[in-house]
């Protein structure tokens, strides 16, 4: 009988080695933010003399820069200071949820650097209307961006709903169905970038021709998904890599975050917690079920139980006890609460995160989620005086975390990302 050899793994040509070790260079001093040749060469195992030619390639290139401070931990001399740079390369975030479009730029050490937030009631509104909106918030950060002499490499779009290769597949309180999100946007970014009556692929003003402006690649996540990696990198989860994340908005979003990575499921749609069903016989949802939990825990049952015009208006009528708004936002807790109780039972995670309006509202809510967690997490490791139910950081927006992944994406091969 006849067998096949194994089939060798072809071998790493020097090229494609030091791709690898510029990589790994920078992605080392982007964690430590700032750090020196000599500790980069401790930390990743390379010599230092490896480790100064890769740094010499990526200071020449703008990916990083040497600060003028000199520090030393250790023998020797001391080493001048290495930091990404806070121009050249950065990732562009675009939020577009049912009542604002929120854009984000952001440098390589993740700084955010350029925002432009607009109030929009987008229910009403085409999708390619609402997209070709915020490429227009877009094309204006883009141009703040430049002035700062930074280089966007990519969009990220944070979508609500459900997302998965660049389309909209269901965003019921959007009542988006199948919509080709990253294609609308894109085209109507390169047409803005070109000016409306000039030629395509070119910059300058309207009508008027300019240098060529080569289109940005665009992909997309959901929205929930992008805040909590937001959370991940830039919150106040210290040593906690393991969360669930709940955003209140309009609907109620959620995310997973398993060992530092995104649980995405088998389709890219784990997390949606706001169409978990919390009573079979509720009230109709947008998604055409009955008694998700967004209908008894979104902005608009909130507001509707409290008679408030307004989530700022419900939060202070909280905080003094006016009697209905305590009543709402404690039902909402409870319900939260109630569909938590099953997530962590299944999942185990070592924390629970709210971000959009849940924040705001947490002297009242948490206790409220809290208390039901306690009674219903089958471990009896959830108690309020654990700490694991957090309010989402104020920093970490679902724009800036979608942003970031663009730079994320620098970080792994910065050659792809060179002019």
């Amino acid at each position: 009988m006849k067998t096949t050899p194994p089939t060798r793994e072809p071998k790493a040509d020097k090229a494609s080695v030091r791709r690898h070790n510029l990589s790994l260079v920078l992605r080392t001093v982007h964690d430590a933010g700032e750090t020196t040749r000599a500790a980069v060469a401790a930390h990743v195992g390379l010599t230092r003399a490896a480790v100064s030619s890769l740094v010499e390639q990526l200071l020449e290139q703008g990916f990083l820069v040497e600060s003028g401070k000199t520090f030393s931990g250790q023998a020797g001399r001391p080493g001048t200071v290495l930091k990404p740079a806070d121009t050249g390369p950065a990732g562009l975030g675009v939020e577009i949820n049912v009542d604002y479009v929120s854009v984000c730029v952001v440098d390589l050490a993740g700084a955010d650097r350029v925002r432009v937030t607009e109030p929009l009631d987008n229910r009403a509104a085409e999708p390619a209307e609402v997209l070709a909106r915020a490429a227009g918030l877009a094309a204006e950060a883009l141009r703040s961006a430049a002035e700062r002499d930074l280089r966007p490499a990519g969009v990220r779009l944070a979508l609500p709903g459900l997302v998965s290769y660049g389309t909209v597949h269901q965003a019921p309180n959007l009542g988006w169905n199948r919509v080709p999100a990253d294609r609308l946007f894109g085209e109507a970014l390169t047409a803005l970038r070109a000016g409306r009556t000039g030629t395509p692929g070119m910059t300058g003003a309207p009508g008027t021709a300019g240098a060529p402006s080569p289109e940005l690649p665009v992909a997309s996540d959901n929205e929930a998904n992008a805040a909590a990696l937001a959370e991940l990198w830039f919150g106040a989860l210290a040593e906690v890599r393991s969360f669930l994340y709940l955003t209140g908005e309009i609907g109620v979003g959620g995310a997973i975050v398993v060992d530092g990575e995104l649980l995405r499921g088998a389709h890219g749609f784990a997390g949606e917690i706001g169409h978990l069903p919390v009573d079979a016989d509720g009230p109709l949802c947008r998604c055409g079920s009955r008694g998700c939990l967004e209908q008894y825990a979104g902005q608009s049952a909130l507001l509707r139980g409290s008679g408030a015009a307004g989530v700022e208006e419900l939060a202070r009528a909280a905080d003094a006890g006016e009697p209905r708004a305590v009543a709402a936002v404690e039902e909402a807790g409870r319900m939260l609460g109630l569909a938590l109780s099953g997530a962590v039972n299944l999942l185990d995670p070592e924390a629970v995160v709210l971000g959009g309006i849940y924040p705001r509202l947490m002297a009242r809510l948490g206790p409220a989620v809290d208390a039901e967690l306690a009674r219903r997490v089958v471990s009896g490791l959830w108690t309020p005086a654990a700490g694991r139910l957090r309010a989402a950081s104020p920093a970490t927006p679902a724009s800036r975390g979608a942003a970031a992944y663009v730079i994320r994406q620098v970080l792994m091969d910065p050659l792809a990302y060179t002019t």
